[in-house]
């Protein structure tokens, strides 16, 4: 077993490994564990979920965990989910617009990115609303790995999300290009 050497950081994995022990509990069928991760109280599945990464952001890992089962509850086959929340958020709405184009996305990112404080109950509606709209959510090791630099002002994590939930306009203003390139090293 090798040393960290900032036991601060997270290693590269532990969020990948979150991602996939998530993942398995949806494929293995493991109800009640992820009935355990929807409650609100801490519970043993939440604790294995938190000791999955390093001691500074267990209960980061633990909140995710909590997070990917309010997504995945009643969910045959599990999503690991892409991009920031940021990119995620812009496919919230309906027929009327979705991201930047519908004012309840608008709303609720602008709750998420003016907190100083990780904004766990708005992160729950942002999942909660991607659920049912029926779209796919953040890569939850993505978000494991940004919430864990939430209070990082080099990585700008808030900034970074609106970026991306704003996305760039093509210059005939008709759409919506890529949205920024991962700068994650």
């Amino acid at each position: 077993m090798t040393e960290r050497t900032d036991p601060a950081v997270a290693a590269p994995g532990d969020s990948e490994r979150l991602a996939a022990w998530l993942a398995a509990l949806v494929r293995n069928r493991e109800y009640g564990m992820l009935a355990e991760l929807r409650r609100t109280r801490p519970t043993s599945t939440h604790i294995r979920a938190g000791w999955l990464g390093p001691e500074e952001h267990r209960e980061v890992y633990e909140r995710v965990a909590f997070l990917f089962g309010v997504y995945h509850q009643g969910r045959p086959v599990p999503s690991y989910g892409s991009g920031t929340l940021g990119a995620a958020a812009r496919r919230i709405g309906d027929g009327t617009g979705r991201g930047p184009d519908n004012p309840g996305a608008q709303r609720l990112l602008a709750r998420v990115v003016a907190s100083r404080r990780v904004p766990w109950r708005h992160l729950q509606h942002t999942i909660t609303r991607l659920r049912s709209c029926e779209q796919p959510p953040p890569s939850w090791s993505r978000l494991a790995d940004d919430l864990t630099r939430w209070h990082d002002r080099g990585a700008r994590i808030a900034y970074g999300w609106s970026v991306d939930f704003h996305g760039v306009r093509t210059p005939s203003g008709t759409g919506h290009t890529t949205m920024r390139k991962d700068t994650r090293t």
